[in-house]
Formats: C-alpha cells, sequence, structure tokens
C-alpha cells in the first residue's frame, strides 16, 4: 500500500501549469505523510548528485525575471493557477517552485530603501548595485545628469559574453527600452531617457545617447543576436538605419514571423507600440511564451558560438500590481510560469542553468482566514462557506495591497469610508482590490524576494544574497566552463 501511495505521489510533484504533466491531486487524495516521505526521498537522492554537479559548468544561462513577482505573489498564484484547474490550489507549485535550489534576495538600491527596476537590474546584470533609476551605471553618477556617465558606466553580462562569443538575447513584454530589458545592453544615467524625445537637455549638451539608439546602434554590434519585445514608438526612427546596417536580419512586426527566423542572423521583434498587451487581453501578438520558444529554437540551433545568455522577462506582473489588479498580475504570473516550464523541457540540465527570480516586490497582501480552497480573488469566507466580516460589518477579499488605486470596478473609486463588495464580482479582471492608503499607481515593496534554479552550478544560489551576487554566480560559473 505505502509503495501505491509513493508511486501516487510521484505522479503529483510536477507543477499545475504544464500542459504535459499530470496536476497535483488535491490533498484529500494526497497523504501527508507519504508525500513528505516521497520529497524526502528525492531530495537526498539530489544530494547525492551533487558532487557531479559541482564539478559541472554550464554551457548555457537563462535568467528569468518576473518584474514585481513578490512572494506573496508566488503564493497567490500557485493557488489561482490550481484553482483554475479546478483543484483548491494550496497544494501546488507553479513550475520553477519544484527546482531543488532557492534563496533569498534583497533588493534595495544604493539610495533607496524601496527599489526600482533601473537600479535592481542593474546589479543583476553588473554586479554592482545603483541608484534607482540608473541604467547600467555605477552609484557615483546622479540620475538624470549626463556629465559623468561614460566614466561609470558599468560593463554588463551580456556585453562580457558576447567578446567570449557567448550568444546573448532579450526577450520581455515591455516596451524594448524599459528598464528590465535596457539594463543588459545600455547605459543611461536615467531610465526614463527611452527614445530620442524623451532625453533632458543636459543629455544633449554631454552627448548621451537614448536608450533606443544604444540599441538599435550598438546594441547589436556588441553582441546581441535577438531582442524581442514591443516599444515601437521609441525605436521606430532607427528601423530602417538597423535593417540597411544588418540587411540580413530579420525584423518582426508579427507573431506569424516568428517561424521565419534563422539562426545565422541578427533578429529584432517589435510587437507593440507601447508595452505588450496584458495575456489576458492578447489577441494578436505573440505570448511570453510563444517569443521564449523562438529565442530558444534560435539560440539552441545556433552552432558557431560557444553557448547563449537569454533573459526572459514577464514585465507586466508588475504593471498588474501598478494598477492594483491582482487578477492581471497572477495571470502574467502564470504565464511566465508557463515559459519556464517551455524551456525546462527544451533544455537540458547537464548543460542548461535555469534562473528565476524577480528584482523586487509590491504591495500585495493576503490575509482574513480563509477556508481551505477559498478562491484567492475571493470574498474571504470561513469554513461554514459564510463571509467573514471585518469590524466595520463589512466583507472583504483575502487579496488586497498597502496602497494604490483599488477599491471596485473602476480604477481610482474613492468613497466615504470602506465600500461593500458583497455584490461586487470580485474575481472579475477589472475588479481593484482595497488599497489601505489611495494612490493612483500601487508602489514597489521592500521586501526579500526568492529565486529559483536548477541545472549546473544551480547550488551557488542558497541562503540569503544581496542582488548583485546573482551576477557574480553567472559569470564566475560562464569564467570556468
Amino acid at each position: 500500500m505505502i509503495r501505491l501511495l509513493l508511486m501516487a505521489t510521484l505522479i503529483g510533484v510536477s507543477a499545475f501549469n504544464q500542459a504535459d504533466v499530470t496536476p497535483v491531486p488535491s490533498i484529500a487524495s494526497q497523504p501527508d505523510y507519504a508525500q513528505g516521505q516521497q520529497w524526502l526521498s528525492q531530495r537526498l537522492a539530489y544530494h547525492q548528485t551533487l558532487q557531479t554537479e559541482a564539478i559541472e559548468k554550464p554551457r548555457n544561462i537563462i535568467l528569468f525575471l518576473g518584474d514585481g513577482m513578490s512572494i506573496t505573489t508566488l503564493t497567490a498564484a500557485r493557488i489561482f493557477a490550481g484553482q483554475q484547474q479546478g483543484f483548491s490550489g494550496e497544494e501546488g507549485f507553479l513550475s520553477f517552485e519544484t527546482f531543488p535550489h532557492s534563496a533569498l534576495i534583497k533588493t534595495y538600491n544604493t539610495d533607496q530603501q524601496t527599489p526600482d527596476s533601473a537600479g535592481t537590474m542593474s546589479a543583476i546584470m553588473t554586479g554592482v548595485k545603483t541608484r534607482a533609476g540608473l541604467i547600467s551605471v555605477g552609484p557615483e553618477q546622479s540620475r538624470g545628469w549626463c556629465y559623468g556617465a561614460q566614466e561609470h558606466r558599468r560593463e554588463t553580462l551580456f556585453e562580457w559574453a558576447a567578446q567570449r562569443n557567448i550568444d546573448t538575447a532579450v526577450v520581455t513584454t515591455a516596451r524594448l527600452t524599459h528598464a528590465t530589458p535596457a539594463a543588459t545592453y545600455a547605459h543611461s544615467a536615467d531610465r526614463g531617457w527611452e527614445g530620442p524625445w524623451d532625453l533632458h537637455i543636459n543629455a544633449h549638451v554631454f552627448g548621451c545617447q537614448s536608450i533606443a539608439e544604444q540599441l538599435m546602434t550598438q546594441g547589436f554590434k556588441n553582441g546581441l543576436d535577438l531582442a524581442m519585445g514591443g516599444g515601437l514608438s521609441r525605436l521606430e526612427s532607427f528601423v530602417d538605419g538597423w535593417q540597411q546596417e544588418f540587411n540580413q536580419g530579420l525584423y518582426l512586426t508579427d507573431k506569424k514571423q516568428l517561424a521565419q527566423i534563422k539562426s545565422q542572423h541578427p533578429v529584432l521583434g517589435v510587437f507593440a507600440d507601447g508595452h505588450m498587451d496584458y495575456e489576458q487581453e492578447r489577441q494578436e501578438q505573440p505570448s511570453l511564451l510563444e517569443m521564449t520558444e523562438s529565442a530558444l529554437h534560435y539560440l539552441i540551433n545556433r552552432q558557431e558560438s560557444v553557448g547563449y545568455f537569454l533573459v526572459v522577462e514577464g514585465a507586466r506582473i508588475d504593471h498588474g500590481h501598478h494598477k492594483g489588479s491582482a487578477h492581471r498580475a497572477l495571470t502574467e504570473t502564470q504565464m511566465l510560469s508557463d515559459a519556464v516550464a517551455l524551456a525546462d523541457r527544451l533544455t537540458d540540465d547537464k548543460d542548461t542553468l535555469l534562473i528565476v527570480t524577480a528584482d523586487h516586490s509590491h504591495t500585495l497582501s493576503m490575509a482574513g482566514y480563509p477556508a481551505r480552497g477559498n478562491p484567492i480573488l475571493g470574498i474571504t469566507r470561513g469554513q461554514d462557506g459564510q463571509a467573514i466580516l471585518a469590524d466595520d460589518g463589512k466583507p472583504f477579499t483575502t487579496l488586497g495591497y498597502a496602497n494604490g488605486p483599488g477599491l471596485g470596478l473602476g480604477k481610482g473609486e474613492r468613497h466615504n469610508g470602506r465600500h461593500d463588495v458583497s455584490d461586487m464580482d470580485t474575481e472579475h479582471p477589472d475588479f481593484y482590490q482595497a488599497a489601505l492608503l489611495h494612490r493612483d499607481s500601487e508602489s514597489h515593496g521592500s521586501d526579500d524576494v526568492a529565486l529559483h534554479a536548477k541545472g549546473p552550478g544551480a547550488w551557488r544560489f542558497a541562503g540569503l544574497m544581496e542582488q548583485h551576487q546573482i551576477y557574480h554566480v553567472m559569470r564566475s560559473l560562464l569564467e570556468e566552463k
């Protein structure tokens, strides 16, 4: 009987959202003790392989960055994903949460307790913590001031890798000139200097280029092989020049063109004027999953390099939170999980290191003693099915924000006192969770984020780490291979 129970448990340890894997069964059909014993056996067996893994080095690195993907976001997203498939949700895992190695990451910038995406991604890509708003420029530089920026620029891991014949690629659902993707290839004293019309006058005086110009005139010359995302509004004036410079390169504007990608030429895919659509609203644009798949096929088929380094950003997790829409944030997190699962299937653990982390957190919270399996986007209900009331006699949702636009079915609604959500569809994509303090845009949080990893060298991620140490682990593995 125990053997049968262990086999049943083994079937169910995979992620909810891997389409080709059986979802985790509900806790009622999964004995706690047997599941715990199975997990321990697998863990002990895995650790016996660490001696071999410590010797092996990755040929390739794929870094997945969930922008704003806080630990609370992970918890809520795994429950949301499970409930989408008819389970209670709590017992499941996002695809990367089954990875054998994990760490906590401190996210502060050198000048801010609560960070922004520019300073955090710059730390991950250059190995140096820096100020909020700076793109791969050291903390000695003042934000918004061009003079001195060239002196304080920090080489990115993309630039370093390209010099060693390692292919580099970036995929994002944001504008390609937005803070996170920009930190892989550009250097700027202000994240806001995305396009030529965004530059401050002092940037013109002292010769600083826009992030868009750096991507289109320098990024690909410096070794960038593929870039896909949104942001045509910032890039459009440079497209003709890029096509002339790379006359065999492929410029994509439609997801149908993804099939035309050839591995021997540079690829630039720009699928939206601004940020790409939220997944739940997407129609014609390629999904993060589709872009990740195309990028991986492109990189895997390139024979002339010694490996590749791919960065994939699930950017709109962050935007969903800023909007005060937990539904959007969780849907985007689920899509990132699907993209990670796909990458895991397409690559080999023996030569590819997979890393999944976030740049910063948000103010999303879960509270209120809801019963097991209560809809994560729903009103908080106890085991008797009745709504749990606050001291004002009104119900509340399990998810809420410390600040933001919420509460209601329209952005920015304000009320004297707290609105009664009894008759609201709190699971509607346009429902804005309650916010303690009203702000037009919900803010980032200051708490640590999670990192999950598997593959050669993944064991080096452990404990509580400074964010810039992620860079040092990745570079050391690429140096030693």
